[in-house]
């Protein structure tokens, strides 16, 4: 049918001078047609080609397709790319997909697109690990993404761990004395709508009420306040339990140092010398060095400080998160 038509043939185990020559070839003008393998997938820039024809381009990948397709169009001159298959009927969903996607997605730009579509259709696997399985449509792209910053998180470090209840053992009085709420069943409730409350202003709201129905807060209960705000900072922070040791106070938290690191930086330089970091297993010690040899008020006064420069950081990492979405 083409009498003067001229060929050339391309593939991987040619040696390099050969396919060399061949390119070379094909280049010049010399030929008008290569047949050849995936080896062209990229790296070909000939921008005289307008034409591909791929066979059996079900049986490729959706990013092999991306790159062979644009080996063509890489000039000014209209480019076509044919896909050949056998009966759409007789290929599987996922390439029916793929050539669906690899159609939709044909201007300038849509590599990204065709990126997310890809994953969509065969699943990225474990991509912080070893193992490649997995199906992303089984979940979503979207919740893919948010489990991603999760992963992205823990690994660097940078993740406050959530801690129910934070353990404050200090030696101060806090408590309801029999004498100011005289109904037991009244003081129960008392301690309870404490431990209830989950920011500082349902605690003054409650200190406000019980000024209202008891009268003027004892030391002890004044007390008892003050150490419900230390709870809720220190939980904030992913501080387990506060605990004295003469002449330091301890914390434990599951925080990796890394994040402890960013924390602490909030602080001057003089109060960071304080802070030691022991990374363990399950739990971390962070050793407050001298705090814990001055008054109790003082120790008290300075954590609700110190916590208060954290929790400020630790909003600027859910700033960064935000941006980052």
């Amino acid at each position: 049918m083409f009498p003067n038509l001229k060929f050339i043939v391309a593939h991987g185990q040619m040696n390099e001078t050969e396919l060399e020559n061949a390119m070379i070839a094909f280049n010049n003008g010399e030929v008008d047609l290569m047949i050849c393998t995936t080896i062209i997938e990229s790296g070909l820039d000939i921008p005289k080609v307008n034409t591909i024809i791929i066979e059996d381009s079900h049986k490729f990948g959706l990013s092999q397709l991306y790159q062979l397709r644009g080996r063509v169009g890489r000039s000014g001159v209209q480019a076509h790319a044919w896909l050949f298959y056998p009966n759409i009927n007789k290929i599987n969903d996922a390439a029916k997909q793929r050539l669906k996607a690899i159609k939709d997605f044909s201007e300038l730009g849509s590599g990204y697109q065709l990126a997310i579509k890809d994953m969509e259709i065969r699943g990225v696997g474990s991509l912080l690990g070893e193992e490649q399985s997995g199906k992303v449509n089984a979940i979503g792209y979207d919740l893919y993404i948010e489990m991603l910053h999760e992963a992205i998180s823990e690994i660097s470090g940078q993740e406050i761990p959530e801690v129910n209840d934070t353990q404050i053992d200090l030696p101060i009085n806090a408590f309801i004395p029999a004498t100011w709420i005289l109904n037991r069943e009244e003081k129960l409730e008392a301690y309870k709508s404490a431990t209830e409350c989950s920011n500082n202003d349902e605690l003054t709201e409650l200190a406000t009420d019980w000024v209202n129905r008891y009268g003027n807060l004892p030391k002890p209960v004044e007390s008892l306040i003050m150490i419900m705000r230390l709870k809720l900072l220190a939980k904030k922070c992913g501080f387990n339990k506060i605990k004295l040791k003469k002449p330091n106070i301890l914390i434990e938290t599951k925080l990796k140092n890394s994040t402890f690191k960013i924390l602490k930086s909030s602080l001057s330089s003089s109060v960071q010398n304080k802070f030691n970091f022991n990374e363990g297993e399950q739990l971390s010690i962070i050793t407050i060095r001298g705090l814990g040899a001055t008054e109790i008020q003082n120790q008290i006064d300075q954590l609700m400080l110190w916590f208060g420069s954290f929790e400020r950081e630790i909003k600027n990492f859910d700033k960064e998160l935000i941006k980052r979405e």
